[in-house]
């Protein structure tokens, strides 16, 4: 009898082999057109022209080049997969880049070569569309060589290097790659067209941010602003050029500032943004009060209310339920209430450690309410570089048993709890599952995490050098936030160790009452009444005051009956943004939403004049600033070569509550079932399928989904790309399925 493994094995090499020579023919069209072209320019004296002569040999010589490289890795690659039905790691990745970079360069070529003799050939246009073509084949074929050297310092099929190899030395090797061809014209040409589309209009508010938030505010200075702000707008290649000294110049608080933008009333000027109704989306502001839970062998201990660096504060989490529910905060009076489900998603959303909250990824979480028909409690944990390792981690362990204590506050009978976050808050929500297995504290029922970074180590892997061409998560960015979070200062540090040898007031002394309202702006630039106004904007009068009337809730609003509630809530500060029947925050529908993103020429020709119109609300959301003298010195129009050494390379300990793929065998093997989720271009995909591969190793239920087309982060974009929202569905199902295994 044939075996069906080996069967499987042989009908991947069989594939394999098919796709390298469709590959190898690809190439071999591109050089046969690259040569085509390059002979007609040969002769053509003009500058354009022979900067296309040129451009059409550099293509020759780097796919020459390249080929040997991918031929070496198809052989090695399907080793490093979490198995055969999921092929997917860092070097398939870039295998996967290569080939939309040579099909582009076909296509362009063809273009070239229909159009090159007609009287409206764009000689000038299309001689900056080769160029940037050109040196995006340049830069991949370096990327395929430090590829090569990844996998020579690899062992034991793991996408992480060996600790025995420099650091430093891969590092200096990644400052040679141009990047700047991967932000310019090319801009997320791995990507499918929706998210593009998305991705530039990013990209353009985040230089035209930059312009703003670098702004000393004189006369000349605005003056010279509102030039480069065009620049920006309508010259790719300038884009690309301070896109990338961004990424290599600007410091944590820039991200930050940026990336809280999308909490701002701005983003409700964004177009075709979809939010579902929901019956109810408030605040809860848990008070740093004692909590106690039972553990599994029946013992009743103390959760530490969280204490690090901040000293103890209360925490804010967010209800967020597409029905109104039995016991659920909020429901006095209301005679449409549905009976407590039985199960609760308990969810930490992302944002590198550093931004966003519950709010930014509210726009997705109301679609996972309506669809999984179950309430969701979000953890507003604070940030860093504030609020460093672990503090964001005390406060995810402690909102979790705070929830296995008070479920009928949030209409579930506590039955199935699960989990879910994204990015960083998938690593939250690992992180804090396994310090409950080792304080025998019950568990959630299952987990699903989305692009995990399961290895806050810089600790080079194929998939971490994505970084390099992603416009999300820059490699500047993603060093800056993982040092922020990993890495405190040294006068962070000291406050910690005060804070934890004193008393509970003194500890309060080390935190003034300015330093808590620093930490608020900076945990959310959306305070609990601005959030309400926000709704207000886009509702009519008499639906916001409706609304603005359930904020104040007290213990007459509680049912007779239910005093454990009326106890509770009286510790409770609670801020409403709740939606009557039939309302929706939303400005088109979603097939609205569908439709727009695949009209590219309708969409081009609103960016420029939305972009153009944005520049004085960042101004009005910034206020004036003084510049501290090092951004003074910060010349974000010079390209300088960064020492990527000093600013990037940093110690971080080998701590499994920060890297829980440094986790133990045994502590691994008690984490409930376990679902998890990433792209083929996101930098965390190798972090997600070394943790897969290492629980299913050990026998733990896991599984991983790898999605094609979408970059790290796809779900806050769900509203805007018919792909990102698909691929929120596949996150809707696999939750489902968790939810279903313990029914």
């Amino acid at each position: 009898m044939t075996d069906p493994k080996n069967s499987l094995n042989e009908g991947n090499i069989g594939n394999g082999v098919q796709m390298l020579k469709k590959k190898e023919s690809t190439i071999n069209t591109l050089k046969l057109l690259c040569k085509d072209n390059a002979e007609y320019f040969a002769t053509d004296s003009t500058e354009n022209g022979q900067r296309l002569y040129i451009s059409f040999l550099a293509m020759i010589d780097s796919v020459t080049q390249m080929w040997p490289k991918v031929e070496d890795l198809e052989e090695n690659v399907a080793r490093y997969d979490f198995d055969e039905r999921t092929p997917a790691n860092g070097y398939r990745s870039f295998l996967l880049v290569s080939d939309l970079a040579v099909q582009l360069a076909v296509d362009l070529n063809e273009k070239v070569l229909q159009k090159r003799d007609s009287v409206l050939f764009r000689k000038s246009v299309l001689t900056k569309d080769v160029e940037s073509c050109s040196h995006l084949i340049v830069s991949l074929d370096s990327c395929l060589g430090h590829l090569k050297t990844m996998l020579s310092w690899s062992e034991d099929n793991n996408l992480f290097i060996k600790d025995d190899f420099s650091i430093e030395e891969l590092i200096m090797q990644f400052g040679q790659v141009n990047q700047h061809c991967f932000y310019g014209r090319n801009l997320g040409f791995q990507f499918c067209d929706s998210i593009r589309n998305v991705l530039k209009i990013i990209t353009t508010c985040m230089t035209l941010f930059s312009e703003v938030y670098y702004n000393e505010g004189s006369l000349i200075s605005r003056a010279t602003t509102s030039v480069m702000s065009m620049k920006y707008i309508t010259d790719p290649e300038q884009r690309a050029r301070r896109i990338v000294n961004i990424s290599q110049n600007a410091e944590v608080d820039f991200c930050k500032a940026f990336w809280f933008m999308s909490e701002t009333e701005l983003v409700n000027q964004l177009p075709s943004i979809v939010s579902p109704s929901v019956a109810i989306s408030k605040l809860i502001h848990l008070p740093p009060e004692p909590l106690f839970v039972t553990t599994a062998d029946g013992r009743e201990i103390e959760i530490p209310v969280p204490s690090s660096y901040l000293g103890k504060k209360p925490l804010q989490l967010r209800l967020i339920s597409h029905k109104l529910r039995s016991g659920m905060i909020g429901t006095k009076n209301n005679t449409k209430v549905e009976p407590a489900c039985k199960g609760l998603l308990f969810h930490c959303h992302g944002g590198g450690f550093v931004a966003q909250s519950s709010k930014s990824h509210e726009g997705y979480l109301r679609d996972w309410a309506k669809d999984l028909d179950i309430p969701i409690l979000c953890v507003d944990y604070s940030l860093a570089p504030e609020a460093p390792y672990p503090r964001a981690l005390e406060e995810v362990l402690y909102a979790y048993c705070w929830a296995r204590k008070n479920f009928r506050l949030l209409g579930s009978t506590g039955e199935i709890i699960v989990g879910a976050g994204d990015s960083a808050g998938a690593n939250l929500l690992l992180s804090s599952t396994l310090k409950c297995i080792n304080m025998n504290i019950p568990t959630l029922k299952g987990l699903f995490v989305a692009y995990a970074p399961t290895l806050v180590h810089y600790t080079p892997s194929p998939a971490r050098l994505l970084c390099l061409m992603d416009p999300m998560i820059p490699f500047g960015f993603l060093m800056r936030c993982l040092k922020a979070y990993a890495c405190p200062d040294e006068n962070l540090k000291k406050k910690r160790v005060r804070s934890d040898s004193n008393s509970d007031t003194e500890s309060f002394e080390e935190i003034s009452e300015s330093d808590l309202m620093e930490l608020q702006a900076h945990k959310s630039p959306v305070s609990d009444t601005s959030d309400t106004l926000t709704y207000g904007s886009l509702m009519s009068n008499d639906v916001a005051e409706e609304n603005t009337k359930a904020v104040n809730l007290n213990d007459s609003d509680i049912e007779e009956g239910q005093k454990y509630m009326s106890d509770l809530l009286e510790k409770y500060v609670l801020d409403s943004d709740t939606e009557t029947d039939g309302t929706k925050i939303s400005l088109v529908t979603q097939e609205t939403a569908s439709s727009s993103n695949t009209a590219d020429n309708s969409i081009q020709k609103k960016v420029t004049s939305f972009l153009y119109n944005l520049k004085g609300q960042f101004t009005e959301y910034l206020g004036s600033r003084t510049m501290s003298p090092a951004e003074k010195l910060l010349d974000l129009d010079i390209d300088p070569r960064t020492n990527l050494i000093n600013k990037f390379a940093f110690n971080v300990p080998k701590d499994p509550y920060l890297s829980p793929l440094y986790a133990e065998d045994d502590d691994l093997r008690l984490l409930p079932p376990t679902h998890i989720l990433s792209t083929h271009f996101d930098p965390c995909l190798d972090d997600c399928v070394m943790f897969s591969k290492r629980l299913k190793n050990l026998g733990n239920n896991v599984k991983l989904d790898v999605l094609e087309s979408l970059p790290h982060g796809f779900l806050n974009f769900s509203l805007f790309s018919r792909e990102a929202y698909e691929g929120s569905k596949v996150c809707i199902q696999r939750i489902q399925e968790l939810l279903k295994e313990e029914q």
